[in-house]
């Protein structure tokens, strides 16, 4: 006999508003149901196996899951908190946290270091969610307080699709996390045939384009994925996506020294979003062991975006988090396979 449906009401509560470790905490379920569901399930898949705290207060985190193999996730501090006079808190601290998708990847882009390890395989919709159930819990963030989800860590998230929509909609459950979609946003390198089906599913999340390049002879250097899904290809399932009518679609360009940092490029990006209600974020490169890419000189960067913001071009620079850790992405998972061959 199946127990009563508010009992899954009750059993979400525990998990997602009240953090506890073990099934047998649920103190309103019945002993019986409480010892079946400990015997045969987890309430987390994951583990925390190593955490780097930055002195700008963004935290890396490398998980490991059930079958030994690691991912790695980032807290980032998006704004403090803030207290009026007597000490009383008028604002909560802001926080995203960036979840990967995927154990390592298949895109190669040729400027990550996941890239390098390869693909193994994707995540269950519990490891993505169990991301921010974890960091949460180890940072003290109360349920109630939302955070901002970015599908952006290791992995391409629209290359694991079914499992993305799931952890979406379980992110956005008004009984558990009660994160919006709104507040979720997918990172994808381009896989236009699934862009379209992303928005077929009318998620309600947000689109940002990991574009990073704006010809396609270039673009294929960066990431080779692009013979297949080309730029073109892009800016048409972008077009057909549907965004709220208050947002604008990402356009990520990862700005390298001496590779796409010219206002040259940026000319060509100008012409490339035309038509398109659009926003850009110029990320810095971020070094790592063992690549020829280099970090690009900020005046290049300022004279870039100004470029972009005087031809009414809604444009950004990220601000850097985590130079003094192992920020970019797969850089602490690589440290860890390092020490275990070591």
């Amino acid at each position: 006999m199946f127990p009563p449906k508010f009992r899954a009401k009750q059993i979400y509560n525990w998990v997602y508003q009240q953090h506890i470790d073990s099934f047998l905490q649920m103190q309103n379920i019945p002993k019986k149901l409480r010892e079946e569901l400990e015997n045969n399930f987890l309430i987390s898949p994951m583990k925390i196996v190593q955490k780097q705290k930055s002195s700008d207060g963004s935290i890396k985190y490398l998980f490991e899951l059930q079958d030994g193999h690691t991912v790695e996730s980032v807290l980032l501090k998006m704004k403090d908190a803030e207290y009026d006079e007597k000490g009383e808190l008028i604002h909560h601290a802001k926080y995203t946290v960036c979840v990967s998708s995927q154990v390592g990847c298949k895109v190669g882009c040729s400027f990550c270091l996941t890239a390098k390890g390869g693909f193994i395989r994707n995540l269950t919709a519990g490891e993505i969610v169990g991301q921010v159930l974890e960091i949460k819990k180890d940072n003290d963030i109360a349920s109630n307080r939302r955070v901002n989800i970015v599908y952006m860590g290791m992995g391409e998230p629209l290359d694991n699709l079914e499992n993305l929509a799931k952890a979406i909609q379980i992110f956005g459950n008004e009984n558990g996390l009660s994160i919006s979609p709104k507040r979720q946003t997918v990172s994808t390198s381009g896989i236009s045939t699934k862009i379209k089906k992303l928005g077929e599913m009318e998620l309600g999340v947000q689109l940002a384009i990991s574009l990073h390049a704006v010809d396609d002879e270039l673009r294929e250097e960066l990431i080779p994925m692009n013979k297949a899904y080309n730029i073109a290809s892009i800016i048409e399932a972008v077009k057909a996506f549907p965004v709220n009518t208050r947002k604008r679609v990402m356009f990520e360009y990862l700005v390298i020294k001496d590779v796409n940092d010219d206002i040259k490029s940026a000319k060509k990006l100008i012409k490339l979003l035309e038509g398109i209600k659009a926003k850009v974020n110029l990320i810095y490169f971020n070094p790592y062991p063992g690549t020829d890419f280099k970090r690009p000189e900020p005046e290049r960067m300022r004279q870039f975006q100004e470029y972009l913001l005087s031809k009414g071009l809604l444009c950004t620079v990220r601000e850097s988090k985590g130079l003094d850790i192992s920020a970019a992405c797969g850089q602490l998972r690589e440290q860890e396979l390092s020490k275990e061959v070591s």
